[in-house]
């Protein structure tokens, strides 16, 4: 079971026994773990207006995989550390305002992380390109940023696998956030391989598309991966959409099961996995998924 939904599995006992399963004293650096001993899921859950819920406890929470009810056994809330790769698709298609206003949203983006946040910038064409390598030097990344101009085609599908073989093994939360106008050209990965790779990863996968439609793959990377995804029409919604994204990115829950045997899993394969809250009114938004191992 390695990678799934906003979160994933891999090593939580040892990171929450050693925070005392209190996110809020030392901020723990958790991550989404598949060992069969125990599945590891960040959730974020939101009220009707969209805000952010804080303050729930673990019995607030039920956690079913493939139908079963789990006993959820780990509980940590706060704002767990994060290694985030921003990805902006500089090809041809975004020439003008399209990439200007890429080049802004991700620097102010950038800007608008907490101190103790990593990223890394990742130049999307027909090749992924780290145009910033991980790093907690904001302003390097933004002079990076403004020096991108348009070039070649669209391999938006390798770039986003790209993203997430590059963020794999980097301890704690993970998540990839992507400017686009979400138009794959020349590619040599298929939509479906995309999706089957965000299931077998760790980050939470956040696009964000500019212009008139948001393409149905970029919505499913979100849903699988735990993320959200935007539809940026018009300069005038980039400062509220940003603050979505940094708002969803900044407390999570954090929930761990040991999976029962009811749901025992058998070699590579894929566990659904639903999270709940007791309390009305509000909803969850989490990985729907993983592949056990």
């Amino acid at each position: 079971m390695r990678r799934l939904g906003v979160f994933f599995l891999a090593g939580l006992v040892c990171t929450l026994a050693a925070v005392g399963l209190s996110a809020r004293q030392d901020t723990p650096v958790a991550q989404f773990s598949s060992q069969v001993q125990l599945v590891e899921v960040y959730a974020t859950v939101i009220d009707a207006a969209g805000t952010p819920v804080t303050g729930l406890r673990r019995e607030d929470f039920e956690v079913y995989e493939d139908g079963h009810r789990q006993e959820i056994s780990a509980f940590a809330a706060g704002e767990f550390p994060l290694t985030l790769l921003l990805g902006v698709d500089r090809s041809w298609s975004m020439a003008g305002e399209r990439l200007r206003l890429a080049k802004r949203a991700s620097q102010a983006f950038i800007r608008s992380l907490r101190p103790e946040d990593r990223t890394m910038v990742m130049a999307i064409s027909s090749a992924a390109e780290i145009v910033a390598p991980l790093t907690m030097d904001r302003a390097a990344q933004v002079r990076e940023i403004e020096r991108l101009d348009p070039w070649s085609t669209t391999a938006l599908h390798d770039g986003i696998i790209t993203a997430l073989d590059r963020l794999e093994g980097e301890p704690g939360r993970q998540a990839v956030v992507v400017f686009s106008d979400g138009a794959d050209r020349y590619s040599r990965a298929t939509a479906v391989q995309v999706i089957d790779r965000a299931r077998r990863g760790n980050a939470l996968i956040y696009p964000i598309a500019l212009g008139r439609d948001r393409p149905p793959l970029l919505a499913e990377l979100a849903v699988t991966s735990g993320g959200r995804s935007f539809l940026l029409r018009d300069v005038k919604d980039l400062d509220k959409t940003l603050a979505d994204v940094a708002r969803e990115l900044r407390y999570q829950y954090l929930l761990g099961y040991t999976p029962s045997s009811s749901g025992a899993a058998h070699a590579s394969e894929w566990r659904s996995i639903r999270v709940t809250t007791r309390e009305p009114g509000l909803r969850v938004r989490a990985r729907d998924g993983y592949v056990s191992d």
